[in-house]
Order: C-alpha cells, then sequence, then structure tokens
C-alpha cells in the first residue's frame, strides 16, 4: 500500500480515515456483475435479466446475487446447488472483472484530495478480497488504500459493523476519526451500528433511494465528498454506536 504523506497544516488527526465500499459506490461494475450472472442463468436454462432491471439485485455480495437472480428467473437453489453456482460466478467473475467496469466520475480527484488533507483511505466491500484487490489495480487505483478488505477477509461482512470497524484497526485508522461511504442498505446498517457516520451515494446500486436510508450525508458526484467528509469527521469523535 502507499505509503502515507505527512499532515499539511490544519489537517484532520493521522488516524483519520475514509472507507469506502467498492460496488457502486467506487466504481459502475454492474455490466460486468450482471453480465456473469447471466452466463450462469443461461448455463442452468434461464433467460438473462437486462442490466437495468437487475442493478438493484447488486450489493449483498455473489451469493446473494445469485440467490435473487434465480428467484427473479422463478428457480430455487439448494445450498449445494447455490455453493457450485458461487464457484462457477467466482471463476468466470475472475476472467472478466473490468470488460465493463469503470470507475465514477470524480473518483480519483476526490482520492487526490482526501489524501492531500491526511487521510487514510481503505476499502471494505461485500466482494471476494481477491476480486477487489485485482479490479482496483486494474482502475489505477489500488495502490492508494491502507487495507482493501473483502467478504471473505473476516468471518463476517456487512451489514455486521465488525466488518467497517475491523478494516479502520486493519488500516491502522481511528474509529472517532472514521467516516464510511457506500451506495447500500448494509453500508448505511453497519456504519449506523459501528457508530460511523456515513456518506451515502445517489448513483449505486439500492433498491431503495439513499436518502430514505437515512446516511449522515447524501452525495451525488464525487466532488462533493470532500466537503461531507470535512464536515463528519468532527461528528465522528461524539457519536455513540448503536
Amino acid at each position: 500500500m502507499n505509503a502515507h504523506s505527512p499532515l499539511p497544516p490544519g489537517a484532520p488527526s493521522s488516524g483519520s480515515i475514509v472507507v469506502f465500499d467498492l460496488d457502486g459506490t467506487l466504481a459502475e461494475t454492474a455490466g460486468d456483475l450482471i453480465g456473469t450472472l447471466n452466463v450462469i442463468l443461461a448455463r442452468e436454462g434461464h433467460a438473462a435479466l437486462p442490466l437495468e432491471q437487475a442493478r438493484d439485485l447488486l450489493g449483498a455480495g455473489a451469493r446473494a446475487l445469485i440467490q435473487r437472480g434465480f428467484a427473479v428467473a422463478g428457480a430455487s437453489l439448494t445450498p449445494e446447488r447455490l455453493e457450485t453456482l458461487f464457484q462457477d460466478f467466482l471463476a468466470y467473475y475472475g476472467d472478466h472483472l473490468t470488460d465493463n467496469s469503470t470507475l465514477f466520475p470524480g473518483v480519483v480527484e476526490a482520492l487526490d484530495r482526501l489524501e492531500s488533507e491526511g487521510f487514510r483511505l481503505a476499502i471494505c466491500t461485500n466482494k471476494m478480497e481477491s476480486h477487489a484487490v485485482a479490479l482496483l489495480d486494474a482502475l489505477g487505483i489500488g495502490h492508494r488504500f491502507r487495507t482493501i478488505v473483502g467478504k471473505d477477509t473476516f468471518a463476517f461482512s456487512k451489514p455486521d459493523p465488525r466488518h467497517i470497524t475491523a478494516t479502520v484497526e486493519r488500516a491502522g485508522g481511528d474509529p472517532t476519526q472514521a467516516v464510511m461511504v457506500g451506495d447500500s442498505k448494509a453500508d448505511v446498517a453497519a456504519a449506523q451500528a459501528a457508530g460511523i457516520p456515513v456518506v451515502g451515494v445517489t448513483f449505486g446500486y439500492t433498491p431503495v433511494p439513499m436518502r430514505d436510508l437515512a446516511p449522515d450525508w447524501v452525495i451525488e458526484h464525487f466532488d462533493e465528498l470532500p466537503g461531507a467528509v470535512a464536515a463528519l469527521v468532527p461528528l465522528a469523535a461524539v457519536k455513540p454506536a448503536a
């Protein structure tokens, strides 16, 4: 991971950290995820799902995506069959991580600004860790993060608040100087349960409008993120865990 630059005058404390979700937050990955789901559905004799219809199935990891996709197709899966299809999904997706995936506008500039202001950066995603690392490296920003934590990194994952707090600890951050950035109910719920302020983005993968999930701040473009983080870091120091 990249070395942390010295703090500029008036910057937040050295433990200040911004933790990001990945899919639907930093990167538009729906095309490759749903594309992989459709490959698995086709192998099982089911019709492909239109991308716009299937976007809201994302956000809880590959197993949940498969279960949700097959439910939409009117099919149920035994635990054993789900595990087999999950492994098939991982194998195919691992070869197609960036066929159609790109960073959202303004991501690089926002990361530049946060780093210049002294923030550590970390990833907490329900994507498998190896896929998250490979995707972020392919998109050119993997080196920016102190740690990249996936669904399989620990024995728990979002919406469990420990997924975020363990990410902060692994990155050497201070939970009283942390902010979470995400696009889904799992992100908001985990951050709230951890007592960590959360910024919700409106352009990600959620069937419920982000504002209805009641994050501490809502942004519609990454240009707005540095200001949101600056406003929320003081709140982190006094916000009690739920």
